[in-house]
């Protein structure tokens, strides 16, 4: 059995919307199956603005500049996940991409820190939590997107 987590994350996450869709990276269970998905961004790194994280992890996962239309919206998030406890604190912006880069796209393949591949597409957000659909993670951010600013 593993130690449970006692550290916090910090999460920048941006919302980038196409005709009514969210980019949304897959996230994987055990099995390699789709369990949910989950909007790009990261990690905060210490020192760092959440905003400059944004960017940053953008130009690291898919080579684009990002703009910052809104937010941040800041969510909390305590989830247990395949068995695992975390926390995380996370800036929610909606953004563009400054280029055309991935428009004529359905399916983006890149490549996180630490080496492994993401996929990520463009997802409806009412198709999302329900019956034989992934998840939007982290949970209430489908709630938060219908009562805010932050959606198309």
């Amino acid at each position: 059995m593993s130690s449970p987590r006692t550290k916090i994350n910090l999460k920048a996450l941006g919302l980038h919307w196409r005709n009514g869709c969210l980019l949304a990276a897959e996230v994987y269970d055990k099995k390699g199956r789709v369990a949910g998905v989950r909007p790009l961004g990261g990690s905060v790194e210490f020192g760092e603005g959440s905003e400059a994280a944004l960017r940053r992890e953008f130009r690291e996962e898919l080579g684009v500049e990002v703009e910052v239309f809104s937010g941040p919206l800041v969510m909390e998030n305590i989830y247990v996940f395949e068995g695992e406890s975390g926390h995380e604190i996370m800036f929610i912006f909606k953004i563009g991409f400054v280029s055309n880069d991935y428009q004529g796209q359905d399916v983006i393949t890149f490549q996180e820190s630490d080496g492994t591949f993401g996929v990520a597409r463009w997802y409806d957000p009412k198709t999302l939590d329900l019956d034989g659909s992934p998840g939007l993670y982290p949970k209430g951010l489908k709630a938060l997107l219908t009562s805010t600013l932050l959606a198309e």
